[in-house]
């Protein structure tokens, strides 16, 4: 396996923008979940995001109606614009994928995903 690796993080102002991307450490499959997922000092691993091969997109109900997910499959690199960042979203983030995937639920689960490879640092100042 190849390390994935996240980037476009950085330090922004409450209600400004960022888009992270990255390349998933498995293979993307014609079927797969692949999601985005963050942790802040003291907190356990969350689930952000999360990206099926039907299009069909999980939020974490924190981010809703601010980040969205997305996915270029030639590029094989997954995509998290947000927007209206938030004090709380700060957090080194990371993306991962589903391994034992072949259909159906795709949520960010956290115990569902890895590995984590490189993650990158979200700061959102109030």
């Amino acid at each position: 396996q190849v390390q994935s690796v996240a980037s476009g993080g950085g330090s922004v102002q409450a209600g400004g923008s960022l888009r992270l991307s990255c390349t998933p450490s498995e293979y993307l499959y014609s079927t797969y979940c692949m999601g985005w997922f963050r942790r802040a000092p003291g907190k356990e691993r969350e689930g952000v995001a999360a990206l099926d091969s039907d299009g069909i997109k999980k939020y974490t109900d924190s981010v809703k109606g601010r980040f969205t997910i997305s996915i270029d499959r030639t590029k094989r690199t997954l995509y998290l614009q947000m927007d209206n960042l938030k004090p709380e979203d700060s957090g080194m983030y990371y993306c991962a994928t589903d391994a034992r995937y072949s259909g159906g639920l795709c949520y960010p689960r956290p115990i569902d995903f890895g590995p984590w490879g490189q993650g990158t640092q979200v700061t959102v100042s109030s």
